[in-house]
C-alpha cells in the first residue's frame, strides 16, 4: 500500500531562502505550496523546479501583512488540496515570509514598526491558528526567526523584536499544540547571502568580512545552509524534536 505523500506550505517560498527550503523539501519526497506576495513568475519557476524532482508543487498569492485576507486563502488551499494533491490537509507550516527594515532604535517610525508587526509576528500568528483547520494531526510548524533574537547588532531592534515574539510563541503552539502531536520549532538564520534588506549582507564587502571575522565558521551563510535543516524538521527522523531554536549561524558571535 503507497504511504501517503506529506505536503508543506511554505510562505514567500519564491525566491531567497524560502525558495531553497522549499526546493530542500520537496527533495525529501514532499510536496509543496509555496506562497508569493508580488512575483509570480518566481513563484511558478520554483513550482516547476519542484515538479523536474518528482514531487507536485503550487503556489499561491499571499500577503502575510494583511490577516483579514487568511480565510480566503486557506479557502484558495482547499481548493488546491483537492485539485493538485487529491487531499484535503497538508502536514507541514513554514512562517518563512518577512522583509527587513535596517532602522536604529531612535530613528524606527511607527509606520515601520506596524508594517513588522503585520508580517513578522501578527501574520504568522492568526496565519498559523487558521491554517491549524486543514493541518493534519502529526505535522509541525517551522517558525523562522534569526540570529539577531540572541545577538545584537545596531539597526534591528524592531525587527529582532518581532523574532523574539515568535520564539517564545512557537514554545506556545509546542506545549498547547502536542495533544494534536503538531510539533513546533524554530530555526533561526545568522546572517546570509540573499537579496533580503537589499542584498545587504551579500553585497556589502565590508560587512560581510565583518560577519566572517564573528563567525567560528569563519564565512557568511549561504541559503544552502539553511533549507536542509528546515527540511529535517518536516521528517520523521525529527519527530522528537520540540519546541526547540536551532540556529543555523555557523557560531556567530559566541
Amino acid at each position: 500500500m503507497a504511504v501517503n505523500t506529506k505536503i508543506a506550505l511554505v510562505t514567500g517560498g519564491s525566491r531567497g531562502l524560502g525558495k531553497n527550503m522549499a526546493i530542500a523539501i520537496a527533495k525529501k519526497g514532499i510536496d509543496v505550496i509555496i506562497t508569493y506576495n508580488s512575483k509570480k513568475d518566481k513563484a511558478d519557476a520554483v513550482v516547476k523546479e519542484i515538479e523536474s524532482l518528482g514531487q507536485k508543487a503550487a503556489s499561491l498569492q499571499l500577503n502575510v501583512a494583511d490577516s483579514g485576507i487568511f480565510d480566503t486563502f486557506f479557502n484558495q488551499v482547499s481548493e488546491v488540496l483537492k485539485s493538485t494533491f487529491k487531499t484535503d490537509k497538508f502536514d507541514f507550516l513554514v512562517n518563512n515570509a518577512g522583509i527587513g527594515i535596517h532602522n536604529s532604535f531612535i530613528g524606527t517610525t511607527e509606520a515601520e514598526f506596524d508594517q513588522l508587526t503585520n508580517i513578522q509576528f501578527k501574520g504568522p500568528f492568526f496565519l498559523t491558528q487558521k491554517a491549524l483547520n486543514v493541518m493534519n494531526d502529526g505535522g509541525g510548524i517551522i517558525n523562522i526567526s534569526t540570529g539577531l533574537a540572541r545577538f545584537s547588532f545596531p539597526g534591528y531592534a524592531a525587527y529582532a523584536s518581532m523574532k523574539g515574539a515568535i520564539e517564545t510563541l512557537t514554545k506556545y503552539q509546542a506545549k498547547e499544540l502536542g495533544a494534536r502531536k503538531i510539533r513546533a520549532n524554530v530555526v533561526a538564520p545568522g546572517a546570509i547571502e540573499t537579496d533580503f534588506g537589499g542584498g545587504v549582507v551579500r553585497d556589502n564587502e565590508q560587512m560581510n568580512q565583518q560577519i566572517a571575522s564573528v563567525t567560528a565558521l569563519g564565512r557568511v551563510g549561504l541559503p544552502d545552509d539553511i533549507g536542509g535543516v528546515v527540511a529535517f524538521l518536516c521528517t520523521e527522523e525529527a519527530r522528537w524534536v520540540n519546541a526547540q531554536r536551532i540556529e543555523v549561524s555557523g557560531g556567530m558571535m559566541l
